[in-house]
Formats: C-alpha cells, structure tokens, sequence
C-alpha cells in the first residue's frame, strides 16, 4: 500500500504548511505528537514536541548550555527504537532517522539538525544561528523509517520517551495502516499503545 506512505506525508506536511500562517506557539506544552504509517515491512513515523517537553525551554538556545541540551536532545531524538520501543519479535532496524529543532524567530528556524542513517553515524551536527530577542517558542521534530521483518509482530509501542523526557506529559497519535485510520493518545501513566485492534 504505497499510498499510506504517502499520507504520512501529507499528515507531516500539514503543519509545515500551516507554519506560513500560525507560529509554533500554537502548541500545547506537555503534549506531543507522532504520526505512524505501517506498511507491509516497512514503519514511517514523524514526531514533534515543544522545545519546553524536550529540554525544558522554549527560547533559543544562547549559551553554551543550552547549545549543549539541544544537541543532546536532538541526538536522543534521532535514535527512535530507544523512544518509541518496538517488540523485539518484529525484529525493526533503523534505515533513517533525522531529528532537528525549529524556532519562531524571524529568521523561521533554528539551525540545529542532525540525520543518522544505519546508526552508523551517531554524532550529532549542529549549526546555532543568532536569533532576533523576540524569538519565544521552539519545536523539536523528528522523521524516521524502519523496516520490520515481521510487521506481524507490531503488537504494541512502549513510550520510553516519558523516562526520557521528564516535562512530557501526553503524546497524540496517528496511525494508518492497510486497514484505515486511527487516533490515539498516550499518556505517561499508560505509557504502552496497544496495536493488536490495527491488523
């Protein structure tokens, strides 16, 4: 089904569009979100969270200290199967994997960007441009895609991402499979997702 792929895209690309007529500081702090297609062997997710879930604030980043939290966080943020834990069963492996920060300053995003692919790389690169004073709301996102050798096997997510993020309180999620469209939302007091309904 080579067109779920394609609506993960165009779940992913809706807030990229919007951005040309809303700020990020349209999102709600504690509360993230991750958009999944399945498809056969193959799993495409594209996450998004507020800079205060992530690393605790939403300025852009100035000192030397914060250049250091974020590029810790969007280093973690690259590595998806160790936020958003997949059965071991399924037997998934990272093919790609990019994470990066936004901010809402003029200049329209933060520089911050690292990819890994195979996890052969896992060296973080960043790039911090001066932002204008005004700058107040920052966004972490993320792309990644794995390939499942038994999609079968996708019976739940464990969100490791709560222990790993201490602001964050809630993720909304979106998962489209062969078999339709669903919502869910999964919170750090019930931090599995059961996927067996799905299939």
């Amino acid at each position: 089904m080579k067109h779920i792929a394609s609506l993960l895209f165009v779940f992913s690309a809706c807030p990229l569009l919007a951005d040309e007529t809303r700020h990020l500081d349209s999102h709600e702090h504690g509360v993230g979100t991750l958009d999944i297609a399945i498809d056969g062997p193959s799993v495409t997710m594209a996450f998004r969270a507020p800079g205060a879930d992530i690393v605790g604030f939403e300025y852009a980043a100035k000192s030397a200290a914060d250049r250091a939290a974020v590029d810790a966080a969007v280093a973690t943020l690259a590595r998806p199967v160790d936020l958003f834990v997949l059965p071991a069963a399924a037997a998934c492996s990272v093919t790609k994997a990019s994470a990066g920060l936004e901010s809402d300053g003029a200049d329209g995003a933060d520089g911050a960007h690292t990819e890994h692919r195979d996890h052969a790389d896992e060296h973080a690169h960043t790039d911090h441009d001066d932002h204008s004073e005004e700058a107040g709301h920052t966004e972490f996102r993320a792309e990644y895609t794995l390939t499942c050798e038994r999609s079968d096997a996708l019976t739940q997510i464990e969100f490791a991402y709560f222990d790993t993020f201490e602001n964050a309180r809630e993720v909304e999620v979106q998962i489209i499979t062969g078999s339709g469209a669903r919502a869910f939302d999964v919170e750090r007091d019930a931090p599995t997702l059961d996927l067996r309904t799905l299939f």
